[in-house]
């Protein structure tokens, strides 16, 4: 059996999942070359042979779930960052005396819109200022848009192995 890519692993990328399966196969033919000799109307062989591709489907789909499973992950971490026009609160703990301590200040919430620079279209000379939504907060917004997105989008079976 030749299945080396488990559910779980790290995920591969479609050269490296290559390169590893010919590292296999090589190895395993190399053994029947030197044993047996290849004969490609011996049965053994031909059953070897069907085997490796019934293997390797495997390892494709495995690495497949491997690949979205690391997207779940970045994505479900993603989303566990607080939002910048939410900001957060300071993160508290204990120390061995049993006394709260600040671990982490609060965060203020970025403002919702910022002041810039606007310009003249035809001339480009200054022509005083606009109020824009604040672009950190709109890049923060479309982050958390795709990560949930990504979330939503992934088979039952990668949440349900996340969670396990």
């Amino acid at each position: 059996m030749t299945i080396f890519i488990q559910k779980g692993d790290v995920a591969l990328d479609y050269r490296q999942a290559v390169k590893r399966g010919l590292r296999h196969f090589e190895a395993e033919r190399a053994q029947w070359e030197r044993e047996q000799g290849i004969v490609t109307d011996d049965p053994a062989y031909l059953a070897w042979a069907e085997q490796w591709i019934a293997d390797n489907a495997v390892n494709e789909a495995n690495n497949l779930f491997n690949i979205a499973l690391a997207g779940y992950r970045a994505a479900i971490e993603r989303l566990a960052r607080y939002r910048l026009a939410d900001g957060r609160p300071a993160i508290m703990g204990v120390d061995e005396d049993g006394e709260p301590i600040e671990l982490a200040p609060a965060i203020d919430p970025l403002p919702a819109t910022i002041e810039r620079p606007a310009y003249d279209p035809e001339t480009g000379e200054p022509a005083g200022t606009e109020t824009v939504p604040n672009p950190e907060i709109v890049a923060d917004d479309a982050e958390r848009a795709a990560a949930q997105a990504i979330v939503d989008a992934t088979d039952q079976d990668v949440k349900d192995f996340d969670a396990a």
